[in-house]
């Protein structure tokens, strides 16, 4: 071989070396599927503590990765092995492997859209999530109940009934339970504005007791364009030192009920039996949605003291007792006892 050959096949081995080298990497860098393709989505459970190399296998395994080697060596270079985050993924297999990784180290997982309804109890909060999958409801309960961890929210209460404000959450498929529920506070108060705070102070109440107030008128009605006037009622109560009466937070103290407020119900021993202890209740009966807690601070001036279900949504409202008989008879049709 002549000297003037020998530059020239030396450049093209390194160009070999170099194309190889290039479609190597290409290779091992590639989507599965073109994106034209349009591949389905999948989701990708990886467990709790799940590492680099589990994770490869399992992505290798849907489909969602050419080669677990070539997914190790990128997650290698990213340090990634002790940072596999646990959750749902939603990948596709036309997803470069560095996108499905900085995905899965972003912690990019999948948010469930969860509903919790206005009224609902922290015990009713608990199953609601269980029935989606979103939280081990023995641990939900154990936190809205200890008093170490409520302190750590800055709440001196004795459980979080009623600071979990309902609303709409997105949450992940592992989220912690306490990491919900500090959520769900930090809603309330995003909600509960300073100058809603300013009005509890102005009528003088506790925001305690706004909250108390605010799930005895939830619990009442559904019906927003009555929320302010059952307020009236209650404040008035409140001021004239009558008893509520109210029948949601004597079911709310009974160990069990099956549906039926019976008579004997209203004569139990219980901080919460507005027919036999003046006054609010110890602490809120369910979680007030927004329009309640406003109602609870700007109840309308009216003389109300008694209202009764006209077995429609809505209620009857009156001023005296005889007033009030009368709408029983009439909407009832049995003897008056209660204001709900």
């Amino acid at each position: 071989m002549t000297r003037g050959l020998a530059p020239l096949l030396i450049l093209a081995i390194l160009g070999a070396l170099a194309l190889a080298v290039y479609q190597g990497v290409w290779w091992m860098t590639a989507p599965v599927s073109s994106p034209s393709a349009q591949p389905p989505h999948r989701i990708v459970l990886i467990p709790e503590g799940a590492t680099l190399r589990q994770v490869a296998i399992l992505l290798e395994q849907a489909g969602l990765i050419r080669n677990r080697g070539s997914f190790l060596t990128l997650g290698k270079i990213a340090s990634a092995d002790r940072r596999m985050l646990a959750g749902e993924y939603e990948l596709h297999a036309a997803m470069r492997p560095a996108e499905i990784l900085s995905r899965i180290l972003n912690g990019q997982v999948v948010l469930h859209a969860v509903t919790i309804p206005e009224g609902y109890t922290f015990v009713q909060i608990a199953d609601l999530l269980r029935q989606k999958g979103l939280s081990d409801p023995d641990e939900f309960l154990r936190l809205a109940r200890d008093k170490q961890f409520i302190q750590t929210l800055n709440l001196d209460v004795a459980t979080l009934e009623g600071y979990l404000f309902p609303n709409t959450y997105r949450l992940a498929r592992n989220a912690k339970a306490k990491d919900i529920i500090t959520t769900m506070v930090t809603s309330l108060w995003e909600s509960f504005t300073p100058e809603l705070r300013e009005r509890a102070k102005e009528v003088n109440m506790t925001v305690h007791e706004v909250l108390t107030l605010a799930s005895v008128i939830e619990k009442e009605t559904s019906v927003d364009s009555e929320r302010d006037l059952i307020s009236a009622v209650f404040h008035n109560r409140l001021r004239r030192k009558i008893p509520l009466q109210s029948d949601p937070t004597v079911i709310y103290g009974l160990d069990s009920f099956d549906g039926n407020l019976k008579k004997r119900d209203l004569d139990v021993r219980s901080p919460y039996n507005t027919y036999r202890v003046r006054g609010l209740p110890p602490g809120p009966i369910a979680s007030p949605g927004l329009h309640s807690i406003r109602a609870a601070l700007y109840p309308i001036r009216a003389k109300y003291l008694y209202f009764v279900s006209r077995n429609d949504g809505t209620h009857h409202f009156s001023s005296t007792l005889d007033e009030h008989n009368r709408a029983v008879d009439k909407y009832q049709r049995r003897p008056a006892r209660r204001v709900s």
